[in-house]
């Protein structure tokens, strides 16, 4: 180190002032405060499905057996600040810890959870695929193409 230094390489200068006599928590201080590993318990799986590139011809990931609409899964204009879902996907109750398109493992858990609740058989009655941007109604395009018509960007398309 230079003979300037003052015994330390990678240290704030100042971390406060005289009074209050403490330092404060939004001192910038050595250590990490990323990447944090977390644990939630009794995840419920509703479904696993294919991805938009493991999908065959004419095949769909949001059919249910009571909703027999030919849709898949990422709703119309894409999850909000994620895309479109191209790999094959979980869908889980509640929320996942951590980032967007960060992966998370999930295991078989321990002690199985013995409650009626957690006993209970799943059976997705409907998936809903309108635009997650505003207020999205329409399931699918061909939906929103037979309530409003042909829009100008439509015209444009076909006219190329």
């Amino acid at each position: 180190m230079p003979r300037k230094s003052h015994r330390g390489l990678r240290k704030v200068a100042c971390i406060g002032a005289w009074h209050p006599a403490r330092v404060s928590y939004s001192v910038a201080r050595v250590g990490q405060h990323g990447f944090h590993h977390r644990t939630e318990k009794n995840k419920k799986v509703y479904l696993v499905g294919k991805g938009k590139k493991n999908l065959g011809e004419g095949e769909f990931n949001a059919k249910t057996q009571f909703d027999m609409t030919d849709k898949n899964i990422t709703p119309m204009g894409g999850f909000v600040r994620y895309g479109e879902v191209n790999e094959d996907f979980i869908m889980i109750k509640g929320s996942s810890p951590g980032l967007v398109k960060r992966p998370i493992t999930l295991r078989r858990c321990l002690i199985p959870p013995i409650s009626s609740l957690a006993k209970e058989k799943i059976t997705l009655k409907w998936i809903d695929t309108s635009s997650k941007m505003g207020h999205g109604r329409f399931q699918t395009k061909e939906e929103r193409r037979s309530f409003t018509g042909d829009l100008k960007r439509d015209l444009k398309i076909q006219k190329e």
